[in-house]
C-alpha cells in the first residue's frame, strides 16, 4: 500500500512474491474450473487474450460506532477474513455483462453503456429501473458503482468507451450485519477502475461505493462500511472520524486480545424500529436542536441547510453533558412525521425523508450518536494502552460495549436473538476471558461483536454452541481478519498467467 492510499495495480508476480497470491488463489482457481466446466454458461465468459483485473473486498466487524456513523462518530472498524472477489475483463462492445455465482446458480444482467449515459443517467431513474426488476436488484450495487464512475463523476478521467465483462463470487454472508453490499461495491469498483486505467484512493473508492449504495441501490447507510472495506488494514482496527471519512489511524490489536463475531441468525426483526426509522429520527431531532439554538435554516433541494458554527452540522460533535443539560428534555419522545414537517420542513439529511403518516422514535435516536461518539472515544483510548494482562482496562471495555448494546435496544434496534447473544457473553465473563459483546452495524438481529482474551475462542465457540441450541439458528463465528482492498491492490492476470 503506498502512503497516499492510491489502490495500485499489481501484477501477478508481485502478487506472488508478497505472498498474498493465497488471497487471490480462489478466483484464480474458479477461473480454471470455469474453463473446464463444458456446460457452465460462463465458460466462455472472458477470452482467452485480454488480460484479467481482479480485486478482493472484505466485509467488517463494527467494532464500536455502528450507527453513529450517520451523525459523525468516531468508528473501530475491523476488516474480516471473508472478503468479496471481482474479476473484469476489458471488451470493444460498449456495453457491461456481469455475472454473480451464487449458491443456486449463476445471475446475470447486462446493460448498454448508452442507458447509462441516456435514459438512465438520472440516478433516481436508474434506481427506479431495478426497484422494478426484483430479481435483478443485485445488479443495482455494481451497476451504481459504474454509474459513479463513468457517469456520475467526470474527474476520473476514463476516456475508454469500450465496455467490459465482470464476474463476482463472494463468501461475505449476505444479511448478517457484516456489510456484504460494501464489499460488493468496493471489489467491483477496484476492478472497473483498474480496467480503465483510472486512479482512485481509498477515500474515492469508499465514498463512490457509498454514492451507488445511498442513491442506486436505495440503502440509506453511513459511511463506515465501505471505508473500512476499501482502507481497512489486515489485523487493525480502523480508526474513522465519520466527518465525513477522515481516517485517524489503524490500531493494532494489543497481543492478547482478539475481537470475535458470532452471528445471530436473525436477518432482521420484524418487531421495533428499523434502521432508515432511527436514523431519520436522528436527524430529525438535530433539526429541533438547531430551532433551539437559533441556527439559520434555508432550503437546499429537497432538504435544510443550517448555519451550524458550534457542531458544523453532526450531533455527534454535542457533548453528553450539553445534550443532558440543554437539549434531551425538549427532544420529544416520540413524533410524527406529520407534525414535524408541520413545524420544521424537513432535515438535513440527503438520503431519507421524512414520512408524514410514520412516527419516530426521535429523543432516544439523537442521544444515542451523541453518547456513543464519546464511549467510542474511551473506547479507543483504553484500546491503545491495553496490554496482555491489563484485566482492568478489559473491563471497562466491555461495559463499553455493553452500554452501546443497550442503547441499541433503547432506539428500537435490539432483537431477541443479539439479546442473549450478549447474555451469554456477560454469563461467560472476564474470568473465562470474555469481556464484552454488543449488536453491530444497522441492528434488528444480525452479528454481535465480542472482546475476548486470545485464547478464548473456545469459550466463543461454546456460547455460539449453546445458542444454536437453544434457538435452533446457526450461529456462524467470524474469527479472522483480512486487508482492505486498497492495501491488497488489483491483481492483473496475463492470459499466461492464468
Amino acid at each position: 500500500m503506498s502512503e497516499q492510499g492510491v489502490l495500485r495495480v499489481r501484477t501477478y508476480d508481485d502478487v506472488r512474491r508478497s505472498g498474498d497470491i493465497e488471497l487471490m488463489s480462489p478466483a484464480l482457481e474458479r477461473l480454471r474450473a470455469l474453463g473446464e466446466e463444458r456446460d457452465s454458461p460462463l465458460r466462455t465468459l472472458f477470452d482467452r487474450e485480454t488480460p484479467l483485473f481482479v480485486a478482493r473486498a472484505p466485509g467488517r466487524l463494527d467494532v464500536m460506532g455502528g450507527i453513529a456513523d450517520y451523525s459523525g462518530s468516531l468508528v473501530l472498524q475491523l476488516p474480516l477474513a471473508c472478503a468479496t472477489t471481482a474479476i473484469v475483463q476489458a471488451k470493444r462492445e460498449p456495453a457491461i455483462e456481469l455475472a454473480s455465482l451464487r449458491a443456486g446458480g449463476v445471475d446475470r444482467l447486462r446493460m448498454p453503456l448508452a442507458m447509462l449515459h441516456g435514459e438512465l443517467r438520472d440516478p433516481s431513474r436508474l434506481a427506479a429501473w431495478f426497484a422494478e426488476r426484483p430479481h435483478e436488484r443485485w445488479g443495482a450495487y455494481v451497476v451504481g458503482v459504474v454509474h459513479a464512475l463513468l457517469v456520475r463523476d467526470a474527474r476520473t478521467g476514463a476516456r475508454d468507451e469500450g465496455g467490459f465483462r465482470l464476474l463476482v463470487e463472494s463468501n461475505v454472508p449476505e444479511g448478517k450485519g457484516v456489510s456484504s453490499s460494501a464489499a460488493l461495491e468496493v471489489a467491483c469498483l477496484a476492478a472497473i477502475a483498474a480496467r480503465y486505467e483510472v486512479s482512485l484512493d481509498g477515500e474515492a473508492l469508499a465514498t463512490m461505493a457509498q454514492w451507488a449504495e445511498n442513491h442506486v441501490a436505495g440503502a440509506p447507510c453511513g459511511i463506515m462500511d465501505q471505508m473500512t472495506s476499501a482502507c481497512g488494514r489486515r489485523d487493525r482496527l480502523l480508526r474513522l472520524r465519520c466527518q465525513p471519512d477522515r481516517v485517524e489511524g489503524h490500531v493494532a490489536i494489543p497481543p492478547g486480545f482478539r475481537f470475535y463475531g458470532v452471528d445471530s441468525g436473525i436477518r432482521h426483526a420484524v418487531t421495533g424500529a428499523d434502521y432508515g426509522t432511527v436514523r431519520t429520527a436522528a436527524f430529525m431531532g438535530y433539526r429541533i436542536i438547531a430551532d433551539i439554538m437559533g441556527f439559520a435554516v434555508a432550503r437546499e433541494g429537497a432538504r435544510a441547510r443550517v448555519d451550524d458554527p458550534r457542531w458544523c452540522g453532526y450531533l455527534a460533535n454535542i457533548t453528553p453533558d450539553e445534550v443532558s443539560a440543554r437539549f434531551e428534555s425538549a427532544l420529544p419522545e416520540r413524533m410524527s412525521g406529520e407534525e414535524f414537517l408541520a413545524r420544521y420542513g424537513d432535515t438535513t439529511d440527503s438520503v431519507t425523508r421524512v414520512r408524514a403518516d410514520a412516527m419516530y422514535p426521535v429523543r432516544r435516536a439523537t442521544v444515542h450518536p451523541i453518547h456513543e461518539n464519546a464511549r467510542v472515544g474511551r473506547f479507543a483510548t483504553l484500546l491503545g494502552a491495553l496490554s496482555d494482562g491489563d484485566d482492568a482496562a478489559a473491563r471497562e471495555m466491555g461495559a463499553l460495549m455493553h452500554a452501546s448494546h443497550e442503547s441499541y435496544g433503547a432506539c428500537g434496534l435490539g432483537s431477541e436473538g443479539t439479546d442473549r447473544l450478549v447474555a451469554l457473553a456477560r454469563e461467560a465473563g472476564a474470568a473465562r476471558g470474555v469481556y464484552g459483546a454488543k449488536i453491530t452495524g444497522g441492528g434488528s438481529g444480525g452479528t454481535v461483536a465480542v472482546l475476548g482474551r486470545a485464547d478464548a475462542e473456545p469459550v466463543v465457540r461454546e456460547i455460539a454452541a449453546r445458542y444454536e441450541r437453544e434457538t435452533g439458528r446457526r450461529a456462524e463465528l467470524f474469527v479472522r481478519s483480512g486487508p482492505g482492498a486498497v492495501e491488497l491492490g488489483v491483481m492483473r492476470l496475463r492470459s499466461d498467467e492464468r
